[in-house]
């Protein structure tokens, strides 16, 4: 009747919610917060997704140096140099950073005032410290950036339960059982710098050195693992994720640039139905459309139409559809060409409501990506497919190696193991790649192309016609520049000295003409043109 199927549908407009609450902000999209259900994830997978590839250290003063470096929590947003690092000075802002009028004369240490009796602005380059509160991360060091910051550290104000001696010397009677995650707020794709949050028991220390008017040296690296000459890269997302979809479209000529160079493994971000309850205690789907297997397999509605549209069983069934392909035409290699072809074209041809779904759509892409649509529609029955309360073992197999790795955002590279931070693009990904090899095992294209001006020229024709990156011309396109610069202002400048020169002799054939009759040798009175009409040779002062 009426009442029960809206009784059904607040239902699922409930489970939609709660799979919604559990989220956390994607690093890599400023307009969509992708839902991720962190309660499945735990502390662990937050602090692992925070993992080891990065290092803050102090390097002046001495005293303050730690051989292990300190510990810190790294932003999931902002772009960091990987392979590189930043070391500058450090400016202690002496305020939250909140407001967008940052004032670049305040803060420690104290510098000399100017003409005007003001202090001199913190010099660039410098990395800033500002405190914790009052705003998101993202918009401090949105607002640092734009100040000219290079990076930002955040102080912490809230000691940590586990620092007795913190607790105590502040006399806080709130702590924090952990440091939390630098997450994005949903706008933080235009931030290009890096930041760190400090524990507070280490930021107030380096606080006290600011205030005194010391100077403080501070050190952000971004190291990759190098462990051979053949770098692994991963990619989580799932089939509706609209941020990686431009990557996807492009990175196919990068990953056959690197060949067997490179070993990439895509994964699909699975939610696990039973431990969101969408499974009841007598098997029955409790998440409707948003799961397969009775509830054990889910994803979020990408349109948030329960009734209409694509389903998160939709995205269910289509992400296992790609992991079979990947089983059978990438995993041998790495490449994965058509495992690339057959996610373009479904991008392309099948990815709106109305095709989503459609199994017709999906074996027109398999017959442009040549795939055998028998080798993977048997693969998704033999894995445990899709119906009834059976187990699927390539869906639980995604499941415990997105909890193992840590995955707390979509989409995420990982290059060697480590979490890409910033926007996911391909220029990004192939920088993080290539210096993810041992030290003088790089392949040629990374040597050829890392740094060139023209990016995707390159990777297409694997070599570079424009080095120097920032839409730099080549050399022989400047120096053929320089020659034709030269033959014009010389053409110019000749053509000026025959005018002149022409201008000249008009003026003194005209001044000749009036002014001096000459006598020839033989008495007779010759035309005072013909001595214009020589030239002016002749020495007039002769006698």
């Amino acid at each position: 009747d009426t009442q029960s199927k809206v009784e059904q549908k607040t239902i699922k407009n409930n489970i939609t919610l709660s799979l919604y609450n559990y989220s956390v902000t994607s690093t890599m999209t400023p307009f969509r917060s992708i839902s991720l259900t962190a309660l499945l994830l735990g502390t662990a997978a937050a602090d692992s997704a925070d993992s080891v590839s990065s290092r803050l250290q102090v390097h002046v003063p001495q005293t303050l140096f730690r051989p292990e470096g300190y510990d810190h929590r790294e932003a999931l947003f902002g772009v960091p140099p990987y392979g590189g690092s930043i070391a500058q000075s450090v400016y202690y802002a002496d305020s939250d950073l909140c407001d967008p009028t940052v004032d670049t004369r305040k803060g420690y240490p104290i510098r000399a005032k100017d003409n005007n009796g003001k202090m001199e602005p913190w010099p660039t380059p410098y990395i800033l410290m500002v405190d914790r509160g009052g705003c998101s991360f993202v918009q401090k060091v949105r607002n640092a950036q734009r100040s000219g910051a290079a990076g930002v550290v955040i102080a912490d104000n809230t000691c940590l339960c586990s620092d007795k001696d913190c607790v105590s010397a502040n006399g806080q009677d709130v702590c924090q059982p952990a440091e939390p995650i630098m997450a994005d707020d949903g706008s933080g794709g235009d931030i290009s710098i890096p930041s760190f949050l400090m524990f507070k028991v280490d930021a107030d220390e380096i606080k006290a050195e600011l205030r005194a008017n010391h100077m403080v040296q501070i050190e952000m690296q971004w190291a990759l693992p190098k462990p051979d000459d053949r770098v692994e890269y991963d990619l989580w997302t799932t089939p509706s994720d609209v941020v990686s979809k431009d990557f996807q479209k492009k990175f196919k000529s990068v990953a056959q640039a690197l060949g067997d160079r490179a070993y990439f493994t895509p994964h699909m971000y699975i939610y696990d139905g039973i431990k969101s309850n969408c499974q009841g205690f007598d098997g029955e789907n409790m998440c409707f459309n948003l799961c397969t297997n009775n509830g054990r397999y889910c994803a979020t509605d990408p349109d948030n139409d329960l009734d209409h549209g694509i389903s998160g069983a939709d995205v269910v069934k289509e992400s296992l559809r790609r992991i079979c392909i990947w089983k059978h035409y990438g995993e041998q290699d790495g490449v994965g060409t058509q495992w690339w072809d057959y996610v373009q074209a479904f991008m392309e041809r099948c990815d709106n409501p109305d095709y989503f779904m459609n199994d017709d759509c999906a074996g027109d892409c398999y017959k442009h990506a040549n795939i055998n649509q028998d080798i993977i529609d048997r693969c998704m029955r033999d894995s445990g497919g899709l119906e009834k309360d059976t187990p699927n073992t390539f869906l639980d197999l995604e499941m415990q190696a997105q909890v193992s790795r840590g995955v707390v955002i979509l989409p995420t590279a990982f290059v060697n193991t480590v979490a890409l931070r910033g926007g996911l693009s391909t220029a990004t990904v192939f920088t993080a790649i290539c210096n993810g090899y041992l030290d003088g095992t790089e392949p040629k294209i990374c040597e050829e192309c890392e740094s060139c001006g023209d990016f995707d020229e390159c990777i297409a024709n694997k070599k570079c016609k424009s080095k120097g990156g920032g839409g730099g011309v080549s050399t022989h396109t400047f120096m053929s520049s320089i020659l034709f610069i030269c033959i014009a202002f010389g053409g110019a400048a000749f053509y000026h000295y025959r005018k002149t020169r022409e201008e000249m002799r008009e003026q003194v054939r005209g001044i000749l003409a009036e002014y001096m009759p000459l006598e020839g040798e033989d008495g007779a009175v010759g035309s005072p043109m013909d001595f214009a009409r020589r030239g002016g040779s002749e020495n007039l002062m002769m006698s």
